[in-house]
């Protein structure tokens, strides 16, 4: 809706490309509004539904009462976490005009969603009307395309700094440490020179995995059996997780599913995925026992774009994940945990290793409700 209207234009926005209330809620413009076939919310600037159509309440499943006077955060995107800011609601405050493709989990689907300010109201009861139309397939595929080129141009970006950087921490590295060599062991300046080398080492460590996110680290790629990475792995952990009361599942195809890759490099990953599923669960189950307190591992071929690939989802059943954060949570540094538990690069090391496979790698998650993450590998042609 307004797709003409330049989204650069902020709050200066064309008097074409905004909605007068009038047309909202009465006559014509009222019976417009509930039979459009696009779900449709009218929002306070600070998020709070006070208007909706037929569409919305059959797309989020929902009664009228259930969701008028709602935040648009809880019923769209179904949730977030209180630490984290919703950026579509940092965005309603700025009251401008935006088209933006996006998944909204409460709504079940991915759509493009459009947020035009409504005009001629008073000052204090501004509102903003938005729509979501639901993506083709074709659109949906196109914004994937978009996401993996963003990140690509991220990995390039993050190689860029973590080469300029590896040179000269490793020179203060041994240079600290020919100091070392010369004074006295037990002396204060030994203690401060030890803590340069500590601290050098732990610098040299981040660029390491920024080089490994922006798949710089190639390592020999042989036939490998994706199920065989997936118990491999689950035998690692699958003491801790039994201590933390977490069931494991596994439903893999048969006989196997065979790629071309790393066998070290893909363990990697799912190790990291089964710390992020293991804290996930604590974080919502704590200590309660619970069939629902799991990991399930499932493995199926499937066909994209006339290629054969096999397909590793790794599902658990904790908090979930924000919309509002999806699209980040492969950069760098970025982390929904709390401050000082989560460095925030192990899904773009992860992200790297599957790239470096010539996979995918997704995540689709439910805030309270599921977390999957899925890794596409295209399937040995041996």
């Amino acid at each position: 809706m307004h797709n003409d209207c330049p989204s650069h234009l902020g709050s200066s926005i064309k008097p074409e490309c905004l909605i007068r209330p009038r047309t909202l809620y009465r006559g014509v413009g009222a019976e417009l509004f509930h039979s459009h076939r696009d779900p449709m919310l009218v929002v306070t600037p600070q998020g709070k539904i006070v208007q909706v159509n037929t569409a919305l309440l059959k797309a989020a499943g929902k009664s009228f009462a259930e969701v008028i006077g709602k935040g648009v955060c809880e019923i769209i995107h179904g949730g977030r976490w209180p630490h984290i800011k919703c950026p579509l609601e940092e965005f309603l405050l700025t009251r401008a005009y935006k088209v933006e493709d996006t998944r909204l989990p409460g709504l079940s689907g991915e759509y493009s969603l459009s947020i035009v300010p409504v005009e001629g109201g008073p000052k204090d009861q501004e509102l903003i009307l938005l729509t979501a139309r639901k993506l083709t397939q074709d659109e949906v595929r196109k914004v994937d395309s978009i996401r993996t080129a963003q990140l690509a141009a991220i990995g390039e970006l993050a190689a860029g700094v973590a080469h300029e950087v590896n040179n000269p921490i490793n020179g203060i590295i041994n240079f600290a440490q020919l100091l070392l060599d010369d004074c006295p062991k037990d002396s204060e300046q030994a203690m401060l020179l030890k803590r340069i080398v500590k601290e050098g080492e732990r610098i040299a460590s981040i660029t390491y995995n920024l080089l490994s996110f922006a798949r710089e680290n190639e390592n020999e790629q042989t036939l490998v059996d994706l199920n065989e990475v997936v118990m491999d792995s689950i035998s690692l952990v699958e003491h801790q997780l039994n201590n933390d009361g977490i069931r494991i599942a596994t439903d893999l195809f048969q006989p196997s599913c065979l790629i071309i890759g790393n066998h070290l490099q893909l363990m990697q990953v799912v190790l990291n995925m089964v710390s992020n599923s293991r804290f996930a669960l604590n974080e919502r189950w704590g200590k309660t026992a619970s069939p629902e307190k799991a990991i399930h591992f499932s493995s199926i071929p499937v066909v994209i774009d006339g290629r054969n690939y096999f397909r590793l989802v790794v599902r658990d059943y904790g908090t979930g994940i924000p919309q509002g954060i999806l699209e980040k949570l492969f950069d760098p540094f970025f982390t929904s945990k709390p401050a000082g538990q989560g460095s925030g690069l192990g899904l773009s090391i992860s992200y790297g290793i599957v790239k470096n496979h010539q996979g995918i790698l997704r995540v689709d998650s439910i805030l309270k409700k599921y977390t999957d993450m899925i890794i596409e590998i295209p399937a040995s042609e041996k």
